[in-house]
């Protein structure tokens, strides 16, 4: 149904004209609103007392409070990949071809050495290697990764037209779950050793010398969601009223895709839901608990379609909440290495101030005490500590994007 109306909805696009186009307030609002409910999650990672469990909805039955907390998290990463790739589709509007690809691909292998050399020290602070992993040094592959690999290879499809790039988006979103049955899975949540390949559509972990690569993010679903937005982001280049409604009709149409095939257990997702006769918030959740690694066609519809209706929403949004959401929407890379470090730093020296070892507090949560941990209402109170924290620095630095005109901003 969904993309039945994205087809010809993009056949109307290719007729605009190509226009320097500004950047919009709606995108940053709605990036914005992702990056705050992304922190909450990194928070639970650090400071909720089961933190070692690092995806608690694939534990099974779990607390409603838990289970929200994780799920509202979900939104994140196809947001962000999908606005990531509609604001290169802005791009190409005023760039050649050619500047757009070396723009991609240099910013993509930029993102891709962040997350190998920064980010993961972050999550970690284990330069010299992990003792629970045989002294190796872990580094973790998530969404930055798939944002920077994605952008390689959209720099590359850029080159194709555009009907073709949303032909392309859609077949990878739509069939990638056929891969399902036949792909390798690696045990151990991932983290046992398997070819380089495997990264593409599961949870796998290579080994180089004494480095622990461990993929979080398969590659392959997300690849697609990038050249969705690429594909489709000439539709802010259409007048304002026919612009939310072709928004809300594919966010509606999305949600209601979801609710069909997840409701007869028809595609797009491997894991079947089944009724709880004791309770219908278990089954509630059973229901809305879909697979994110990698994210299953539902998982997509899920959340892509709340986007698309926020984007269509979010230009009406006015006030002091939306100027802040669209400031954090501005500085998403900075808040992203930011945060990491953040609220590492605060969990080690909680940790140590309250007795706890030293030496476990300081390196991944994977590994912390057993006996350490707050409770939700906690973690809430971390989360909102953190933004009041960043935002300040988020401010300063949309200012100097704003004014400054430095070739290396745009890597920022």
């Amino acid at each position: 149904m969904t993309f039945i109306y994205i087809y010809p909805l993009s056949r109307q696009l290719m007729s605009i004209s190509d226009q320097s186009t500004n950047r919009l307030d709606a995108i940053d609002l709605v990036r914005g609103f992702a990056v705050v409910l992304m922190a909450i999650d990194h928070v639970r990672d650090f400071f909720y007392y089961a933190s070692t469990t690092n995806d608690p909805m694939a534990t099974g039955s779990i607390e409603f409070d838990l289970f929200f907390t994780r799920f509202i998290t979900h939104f994140c990463a196809p947001t962000f990949i999908f606005l990531a790739g509609t604001s290169a589709g802005l791009m190409a509007l005023r760039k050649s071809k050619h500047d757009l690809a070396q723009h991609l691909i240099k910013r993509g292998l930029w993102l891709i050495f962040v997350e190998v050399v920064i980010i993961s020290f972050g999550w970690t602070f284990s330069p010299f290697g992990i003792p629970e992993i045989g002294g190796a040094t872990l580094i973790i592959m998530q969404v930055i990764w798939a944002i920077g690999a994605s952008m390689i290879i959209l720099g590359i499809l850029q080159y194709l037209p555009v009907k073709l790039v949303l032909a392309m988006s859609i077949t990878i979103i739509l069939g990638h779950n056929l891969l399902d049955n036949t792909w390798p899975k690696p045990g151990n949540g991932g983290f046992d050793v398997a070819p380089l390949w495997v990264a593409l559509h599961a949870q796998s972990s290579v080994i180089l010398a004494k480095l622990h690569l461990f993929f979080v993010y398969p590659l392959l679903p997300w690849i697609g969601v990038m050249a969705l937005g690429f594909s489709t982001a000439r539709v802010f280049s259409l007048a304002p009223g026919i612009r939310k409604k072709s928004l809300l009709i594919v966010g509606i149409s999305l949600c209601t895709t979801f609710m069909i095939l997840r409701l007869f257990n028809l595609y797009g997702e491997p894991i079947a839901w089944i009724s709880n006769t004791e309770s219908w918030l278990q089954t509630t959740m059973n229901f809305m608990n879909v697979s994110k690694y990698p994210p299953s066609l539902l998982f997509l519809c899920m959340t892509l379609g709340p986007c698309f209706i926020l984007l269509a929403l979010a230009e009406n949004c006015k006030g002091k909440l939306a100027q802040i959401l669209t400031i954090f929407g501005r500085t998403p890379f900075l808040f992203y290495v930011a945060h990491i470090y953040l609220i590492h730093l605060l969990a080690s020296l909680t940790g140590i101030v309250l007795g706890h070892n030293p030496e476990k507090m300081i390196g991944s949560f994977i590994f912390y005490p057993e006996d350490w941990g707050f409770s939700l209402p906690i973690v809430y109170i971390v989360w909102l500590a953190v933004l009041l924290m960043l935002y300040p620095l988020c401010a300063w630095f949309a200012k100097i994007k704003k004014t400054a005109k430095n070739w290396w901003l745009s890597y920022l």
